[in-house]
C-alpha cells in the first residue's frame, strides 16, 4: 500500500459497502438463530424496540450506508493506526467494540450505560452482544482486507451484493405499501 492510500473516497465507499454487507448478513443470521421475532416481542423489551414486523425494521438496511459514510470519514482520519499497520483490523475492531458498543455515551443495550440506566433486562442486553461483536469483527476484517487487496472482481462482487441488499428491502416496502 502506498502512503497516499487509502484515499478519502475509497475509504468511505468501501466502508459503506462493507458495513452494509456485514450488518445485513449478521443481522439475518442473528434474526434466525436467535429467534428475534419472539425475543423482541417479550413484554420487557417492547417499550424499547420496534417489533420485527415494523416497516422501519425492514427498512433498516437502507439506513446503513449513512452510518457507513460516517464510519468511513472517521476511519480515514485514523488510517495510520488502522490501515498502515499489519494488524490494523484488530485496532479497528477494538475501537468499535470499546467506543461503539461497550463504552457508548448513550444507554444502548449491552453498553455500560445501558446496563446501569435502562430497565431493559440484563439477559436481553447480553444476548445482543454476540451479534454486534461478530458484525464489527467482520466489518473490520473485510474492510482491512479490501483496502489492502483492491481487486476489480472483489469490487464488483461486493458492489453487486451491496445493491441487492438495498434493492430487496426497498421492493419489500413497496410491495407492503401496495397491498
Amino acid at each position: 500500500m502506498n502512503t497516499d492510500s487509502p484515499t478519502l473516497p475509497e475509504t468511505i465507499i468501501k466502508t459503506m459497502i462493507s458495513h452494509t454487507l456485514t450488518y445485513f448478513l449478521v443481522g439475518i443470521l442473528a434474526f434466525v438463530a436467535l429467534d428475534y421475532s419472539v425475543r423482541f416481542s417479550d413484554p420487557s423489551v417492547t417499550a424499547y424496540s420496534r417489533p420485527t414486523s415494523d416497516p422501519l425494521v425492514m427498512a433498516g438496511p437502507l439506513f446503513q450506508p449513512i452510518r457507513g459514510f460516517l464510519f468511513g470519514v472517521v476511519f480515514f482520519l485514523l488510517r495510520d493506526s488502522i490501515f498502515r499497520r499489519p494488524r490494523g483490523w484488530l485496532s479497528l475492531w477494538a475501537t468499535l467494540v470499546v467506543i461503539g458498543i461497550i463504552g457508548q455515551f448513550i444507554g444502548g443495550p449491552g453498553s455500560i450505560e445501558g446496563l446501569v440506566y435502562t430497565r431493559i433486562p440484563v439477559w436481553f442486553q447480553l444476548t445482543l452482544l454476540p451479534e454486534v461483536f461478530l458484525q464489527t469483527l467482520l466489518l473490520s476484517a473485510l474492510l482491512f482486507y479490501w483496502i489492502h487487496h483492491p481487486k476489480k472482481w472483489l469490487n464488483w462482487v461486493l458492489g453487486v451484493l451491496f445493491l441487492l441488499i438495498l434493492i430487496f428491502p426497498a421492493l419489500g416496502l413497496m410491495a407492503a405499501a401496495l397491498s
